[in-house]
């Protein structure tokens, strides 16, 4: 991950020889890491004599996974964290290295509980600069952490961190069975499970989907209820040709081919484009068609209905990939933004007189999202605000996009802008 790789697909890799148990923990370790980086920095600093940036990078992440058995995993004992790390150390550096970790680890065992741990009691004089005390709490960059606490106030913006870094469940959207039909089978063997926030999907404790009923026969697919929203926000109308511009991995297609009559399923990536089209035949309704196809230059002109779901920064998914926040950056927003104006201009241009565009992100930085469509209305009046008709109101932003937060909603973050064309 060093090198940016994304945290499932590095973890695939690493640890595709081990028993499906040993994986399971691999992920939580990583990810709790990931999660808790700059609480457990906090911990591990004050106990490296020359200080932690003279602790080499590898050591590093060795005393992290250490430090994180040790303070988060009651069912590793603490004598099997500390030795595995000091076998971890010693392939990397040496007998020297592995005699520093097992002395850093167990001064940390020996240390009390500091009180900016997420799970003591907080002082309230302890912080004067509450930006640097929720970024080091919650493990995420201070900058992100200062632009949420001046748009939402100290106590929301707390709350979306303290969601960020919450594990989160498995969340299955209907395809060819309806969600009754699901839920009715899976409480039948034994599955529990309930309704996600607005009725968009059900969610199960379990985390291997193929071993469900009805994963074969494509019954349902995995996506969170703030991607399973912006398919219903998009309110497709049962004629219309759709195309969907950036359609990887599948699941707004597949919701989509379930009303419209066409839906022309698109990504720029054949890798992406192979997955796509593994998705469409598993759980497709049959009227999707895949093509490997650049966003910036639609093959489908005119369409009824044009789904450009954005590349974006993310920031409505850390708790799904707690990997995100670390390679995100100020600069990544900017280049972004600048990269979804063409795509969206592009896109305008493939919808037919009368039909919809529908702009969406995972994000929830204002820039990527509803300042990204006020500047596209300014430059297009012939396109204008169309909100579907009945669609909750405490969804909705006052322009009347689709806004979802995770600290209020309950949902991945997201956004969606209805657009239609005169």
């Amino acid at each position: 991950m060093r090198g940016g790789e994304p945290l499932d697909r590095a973890l695939d890799q690493a640890s595709a020889a081990l028993s499906d148990g040993d994986r399971r923990l691999a992920y939580e370790i990583t990810a709790g890491i990931l999660r808790s980086r700059q609480s457990l920095d906090a911990r591990l600093a004050p106990l490296a004599a020359r200080g932690w940036a003279g602790v080499a990078p590898v050591l590093q992440d060795v005393l992290r996974i250490g430090a994180y058995q040790l303070t988060a995993l009651d069912r590793v004992p603490a004598h099997a964290a500390v030795s595995t790390s000091v076998e971890l150390a010693r392939e990397a550096g040496g007998a020297p290295a592995g005699r520093f970790v097992n002395a850093m680890l167990r001064r940390l065992a020996d240390a009390p509980t500091p009180r900016d741990a997420p799970d003591a009691p907080q002082d309230e004089g302890a912080a004067t600069d509450p930006v640097a005390r929720l970024a080091e709490r919650y493990s995420h960059p201070a900058w992100l952490v200062r632009r949420w606490v001046e748009r939402f106030g100290e106590g929301d913006a707390e709350e979306l961190l303290r969601r960020n870094n919450l594990r989160p469940e498995l969340v299955l959207q209907p395809a060819r069975a309806s969600l009754e039909t699901l839920q009715r089978r899976w409480e039948a063997a034994g599955i529990a499970t309930r309704r996600a926030p607005e009725g968009a999907g059900l969610l199960t404790g379990r985390s291997r989907p193929a071993d469900l009923p009805g994963f074969a026969e494509g019954d349902f697919v995995v996506q969170d209820p703030a991607q399973a929203l912006v398919a219903r926000f998009a309110a497709v109308p049962p004629d219309a040709v759709a195309y969907d511009a950036c359609a990887a991995p599948g699941g707004k297609a597949i919701a989509l081919g379930r009303s419209a009559r066409l839906v022309v399923a698109g990504d720029v990536s054949r890798i992406r484009s192979r997955r796509l089209r593994e998705n469409v035949a598993r759980a497709g309704s049959g009227r999707e068609r895949v093509i490997v196809a650049d966003a910036r230059h639609p093959p489908v002109r005119p369409a009824d209905v044009v789904l450009l779901d954005a590349p974006c920064l993310g920031t409505g998914t850390f708790a799904r990939h707690p990997d995100a926040r670390w390679r995100v950056s100020e600069a990544a927003l900017a280049g972004l933004a600048a990269q979804q104006a063409e795509l969206l201009e592009a896109a305008g241009g493939a919808v037919a007189p009368g039909g919809l565009l529908v702009y969406a992100t995972c994000s929830i930085e204002p820039e990527e999202n509803e300042l990204q469509v006020d500047r596209f209305l300014a430059r297009h009046p012939e396109f204008r605000r169309d909100p579907p008709a009945g669609f909750p109101p405490g969804l909705l932003s006052p322009k009347g996009d689709l806004m979802l937060l995770p600290q209020r909603h309950g949902t991945d973050g997201g956004f969606a802008a209805r657009l239609r064309r005169a």
